[in-house]
């Protein structure tokens, strides 16, 4: 009765330690990538990481290839989802389309990009012609689209 009671006292500290985490094959820097880069292929190497459930990195190579570098990328450090960006449609300072439909009624404009932005950002653009600035969604074209699509 002893020995049962030692057993189960013994049993109920006992921890089953999870199996570790399979490596994982991640896209890596093969050199420092600046802000502002364009990632190639020939700046990533593959390495074996042991993730235990960290969805904040990229997994997919073919994901990082053409995307911009927000931050400094360091050699062998896994990327950080949020440290990439897709490259910009619309450049600040250069001139873009501008959209608007109601119906059947379409009008186009030339007009003056004031910031940078990607397809599907919201951002300002002049009219270089009244100097009016008016807001817009960037489409995957890389024109802004403006008032009810």
């Amino acid at each position: 009765m002893l020995e049962i009671a030692i057993v189960m006292f013994a049993t109920a500290f006992v921890s089953v330690a999870p199996a570790p985490a399979q490596p994982t094959m991640l896209p890596v820097p093969r050199v420092t990538i600046y802000p502002g880069q364009v990632i190639e292929s020939n700046m990533l190497v593959d390495r074996a990481f042991r993730l235990n459930g960290d969805t904040s990195v990229t997994t997919d190579r073919e994901a990082l290839l053409g995307k911009i570098s927000r931050l400094t990328l360091l050699p062998g450090k896994p990327i950080a989802h949020a440290a990439v960006r897709e490259p910009h449609a619309v450049k600040q300072g250069q001139s873009t389309l501008v959209v608007f439909k109601a119906g059947a009624l379409t009008i186009t404009a030339n007009a003056i990009a004031l910031q940078n932005g990607g397809s599907g950002d919201v951002i300002s653009v002049r009219n270089p012609d009244s100097g009016r600035i008016i807001h817009g969604r960037i489409g995957p074209d890389g024109s802004v689209h403006v008032g009810d699509q």
